[in-house]
């Protein structure tokens, strides 16, 4: 009986959708991606679309099956105690180049031509460094400070993963 009298004080909408419902709805929908839902129950037809149904590029949208994967058994920390050296520590004066993207890493703009960057040799803020091919587009991975290259850690043409050093950089 308590929750009658509860539900009659909240504001309600149309047909007697309570605000309050509608919100959570609506919060559900922007927690899972969702941009546009339909809904049909006892009479009542319900249709609310987001902002997003809007930005979207006409395609429908697909929501995959949420998928449970096993948590990955924790690694044992590099050091002594796991037969693996220790890594030196970079120096203060050195900074890593890291990959903005996951792709394919290239030191020149074609096959066999000049590299951008060698071992060695100094670079301004916005020199070109490399190229990090992502999905069909040539990024273009420019020098966000100056200094003068010390290491090329990757080679032409392997894959690299997002935040992955690239080149160190003394400065």
């Amino acid at each position: 009986m308590a929750k009658k009298a509860k539900a009659s004080q909240a504001m309600r909408i149309g047909r007697g959708t309570p605000v309050a419902d509608l919100e959570q709805v609506l919060e559900m929908m922007a927690k899972h991606s969702v941009a546009e839902l339909e809904w049909e129950a006892s009479g009542t037809r319900l249709h609310l679309r987001t902002h997003a149904a809007f930005t979207t590029s006409g395609a429908p949208m697909v929501m995959a099956a949420p998928a449970v994967h096993p948590a990955p058994a924790p690694l044992a920390a590099p050091g002594p105690a796991s037969g693996q050296p220790e890594k030196p520590a970079m120096p203060s004066n050195q900074k890593p180049v890291l990959s903005p993207f996951v792709g394919t890493f290239y030191r020149s703009s074609s096959p066999g031509g000049t590299p951008y960057c060698k071992e060695g040799q100094a670079v301004k803020t916005g020199d070109r460094l490399c190229i990090v091919e992502a999905m069909k587009l040539m990024n273009e991975i420019e020098a966000e400070f100056p200094g003068k290259i010390v290491q090329v850690l990757v080679e032409n043409g392997q894959p690299v993963e997002f935040g992955e050093p690239l080149f160190v950089v003394e400065t």
